[in-house]
C-alpha cells in the first residue's frame, strides 16, 4: 500500500490528472497551507468515475454478503496499517488533537467491521416468504417472495468535522458498500491529504478482495461544480451528505430536479436542546454544569450533536449554574475551527446574537491566530427566546444559548416551537419524568434521540442506535446514518414472484442455504 499523496482523484483503478484547479488544506492553528496540491476532477474524470461504478453496480450488487464482508474486513484493517501518518496528517489539517483521531480511526474501523458481522449473518435483507396456494378459493395464490437489495452507485460527501468517521470510508461509504452499492466519494476541501491516505485503502482492499473496478472513486474539488454534477448524474441513484443546512438543502433540491429523482440522506442541522429540570439542578447541579462544558466545548463545539440550546430553571440554584458557567467559558482558552469559512461564520453569528439576547459571556482573549475563536454562551428570557425565532439557529462552535424558565406551560411551549432535531437531553430525577411526562412526548416528536442524564455529545456505534431526526435535522427522518440500519437507506425491496427455486437469490430459496432469520408465511423463522 503506497502512502505518498500525489493530489490526485482515484478513479477505480487509475488515478486522475494534475489539472490547473489546484487547491491547499489549510493547518488552522496558524492560518499556513500544507502541502501538497490537490488537483480538482475533472467533468471528464467524474463520467469515468461514474461509468466504472455503473459498471460495478450488477457485478458487486449480486457478490455474497460474506464475500463483501472480507472486503470490508481488508479496508479496516488497510486504514489501521496506515499507523501514524494517518493521525498525524488529520490532527495538521484540523488542529484537532491526535488523541481524537486515535479514537475516531478506531469507531471507522469498529464501523466498517460491525457492517461486516451483518453480511456475515446475513439477516438485514428482511427476506420474506409467502407460499403458493394454487386451489385457494375465489383464486389461487402465488408464490411470492421479498428482499431488500441495493440501490446501485451511491455518492458520499465528505463531512468536514469528521475526516475518518464520516468521510471517505465512514458510515456512509460503510453503510452503501455493505448493501451491494458501489460508492463515489466528494472529498472535503478541509482535509484532502486524509482523503487520499484513507481513499488508497479503500482502493487497495477492492483489488486485494478482487472487487470490480468501478466500486469506489475518490474524486477531489475545490468548489461545487463536481458535486452538483456528482448529484445530477444518471449514474447516481441515491447521496450521503453530513454538513449545512444549505449546502444539504441544495444536493436535495438538485435530486428532485432530476428527471428521475433520488433519495439524499443528508444530515444537516440541529441545536440539540437540553432541559435541565428543577430537581436535577439542585441535586446535581455542579455535576451537570462539568458534563455541559465538556459537551458544548468538545472538539471546538464542532459536533453535530454539541447542545447548543440550554433550557435552565430561573431562580435560586439555576442562578448559581449558569453563572458558574459562564466562569467556565471565559476560563476556557480559545481553538481554531476547522476552516476559515467555518471561523468567519462563528464570528458573525456571535456578533449577531449579541444583539438578540440580554446577557452574553466571552472568553475575551484577544491575540487570536489562524482560525482560533473564544468560546461563548448567551443568556435570554424564555419569553424572549419564543418571540425571537432566529435564536434557534445553529451556531457551529464552542458556544450555547442558556434560555431561563421555571413555567411547566413555557418549557410545553418552546418544546412545540422546536425544528426537528437529532437529539434532545432531559436531566432529572424519576419524579420529574413523571411530572413532564407531557414534555418528554412533545420531544419524541421532535427527535431522533431522546436522553436521560446524558449529553448529547457521543454517539455510540451499534445496532439501536438512530442518528437521525425530522428535518431539518435530516432530510428524511425515518432513516438513520449510524447503527446497523443504515445499510436499509442504500437498498430497495425488489420482490419474486413464482420464479423456480434455482433462479432466486440464496435469501429467498426455500433451503434457506445462508441459514437466515427469514419471515415464512408470516412468521419468523430460521428453517
Amino acid at each position: 500500500m503506497k502512502n505518498d499523496l500525489t493530489g490526485t482523484s482515484i478513479i477505480g483503478r487509475s488515478r486522475g490528472a494534475v489539472t490547473a484547479d489546484a487547491f491547499r488544506a489549510f493547518d488552522p492553528t496558524t492560518g499556513n497551507a500544507v502541502e501538497p496540491a490537490f488537483y480538482s476532477a475533472t467533468l471528464d474524470e467524474l463520467d469515468r468515475a461514474a461509468a466504472l461504478a455503473e459498471a460495478a453496480r450488477i457485478p458487486y450488487g449480486v457478490i455474497p454478503g460474506r464475500e463483501r464482508a472480507i472486503f470490508l474486513r481488508r479496508i479496516a484493517d488497510n486504514i489501521e496499517a496506515l499507523g501514524d501518518e494517518l493521525i498525524e496528517r488529520a490532527t495538521l489539517e484540523t488542529s484537532l488533537p491526535n488523541a481524537r483521531f486515535v479514537g475516531e480511526r478506531g469507531r471507522t474501523c469498529m464501523q466498517l467491521r460491525m457492517f461486516a458481522d451483518l453480511l456475515d449473518e446475513g439477516s438485514w435483507v428482511d427476506a420474506r416468504i409467502d407460499h403458493a396456494i394454487p386451489d385457494r378459493e375465489p383464486l389461487p395464490k402465488p408464490d411470492v417472495r421479498s428482499m431488500l437489495r441495493p440501490v446501485g452507485p451511491v455518492a458520499v460527501f465528505c463531512a468536514s468535522n469528521f475526516p475518518l468517521a464520516y468521510s471517505v470510508a465512514g458510515g456512509d461509504t460503510a453503510s452503501a458498500l455493505a448493501a451491494g452499492c458501489p460508492v463515489i466519494v466528494n472529498a472535503h476541501i478541509a482535509h484532502p491529504g486524509t482523503a487520499e491516505l484513507v481513499g488508497n485503502a479503500v482502493a487497495d482492499a477492492a483489488m486485494e478482495c478482487g472487487m470490480p473496478e468501478g466500486v469506489f472513486s475518490l474524486l477531489f474539488s475545490s468548489g461545487y461544480d463536481i458535486g452538483q454534477a456528482l448529484v445530477k448524474h444518471p449514474s447516481i441513484k441515491a447521496v450521503g451528505f453530513t454538513g449545512s443546512r444549505r449546502g444539504g438543502r441544495a444536493l436535495m433540491d438538485i435530486a428532485a430536479a432530476r428527471p428521475e429523482p433520488i433519495p439524499v440522506y443528508t444530515e444537516m442541522s440541529s441545536v440539540n436542546p437540553t432541559f435541565i429540570l428543577p430537581n436535577a439542578v439542585r441535586e446535581r447541579g455542579d455535576a451537570i454544569v462539568e458534563g455541559l462544558l465538556a459537551s458544548v466545548t468538545g472538539g471546538v463545539g464542532q459536533f453535530c450533536t454539541k447542545p447548543g440550546l440550554v433550557f435552565l430553571p430561573t431562580g435560586s440554584p439555576g442562578d448559581g449554574f449558569a453563572e458558574k458557567f459562564d466562569r467556565m467559558i471565559e476560563d476556557t482558552a480559545p481553538a481554531p475551527l476547522l476552516t476559515g469559512g467555518i471561523s468567519d461564520a462563528y464570528k458573525a453569528a456571535s456578533s449577531k446574537r449579541k444583539n438578540e439576547v440580554k446577557g452574553f459571556t466571552f472568553n475575551t482573549q484577544s491575540d487570536l491566530e489562524g482560525f482560533a475563536v473564544n468560546p461563548s454562551t448567551f443568556e435570554v428570557p424564555a419569553v424572549d427566546y419564543l418571540n425571537t425565532p432566529e435564536l434557534n439557529e445553529e451556531i457551529f462552535g464552542p458556544t450555547t444559548l442558556l434560555v431561563r424558565s421555571d413555567r411547566h406551560d413555557e418549557l410545553l411551549a418552546i418544546a412545540r416551537s422546536l425544528e426537528g432535531q437529532l437529539t434532545a437531553s432531559v436531566h432529572g430525577t424519576e419524579e420529574d419524568l413523571r411530572s413532564y411526562a407531557d414534555l418528554i412526548a412533545i420531544l419524541e416528536t421532535k427527535v431522533g434521540r431522546l436522553i436521560f442524564n446524558g449529553f448529547s455529545t457521543g454517539v455510540e456505534v451499534c445496532p439501536s442506535m438512530v442518528h437521525g431526526g425530522p428535518y431539518p435535522a435530516t432530510s428524511d427522518g425515518r432513516s438513520t446514518a449510524v447503527g446497523s440500519r443504515a445499510m436499509t437507506r442504500f437498498a430497495r425491496l425488489v420482490c419474486f414472484q413464482n420464479f423456480p427455486d434455482p433462479s432466486l437469490p440464496d435469501e429467498l430459496k426455500e433451503a434457506n442455504p445462508l441459514g437466515i432469520d427469514r419471515m415464512i408465511d408470516g412468521k419468523m423463522s430460521r428453517i
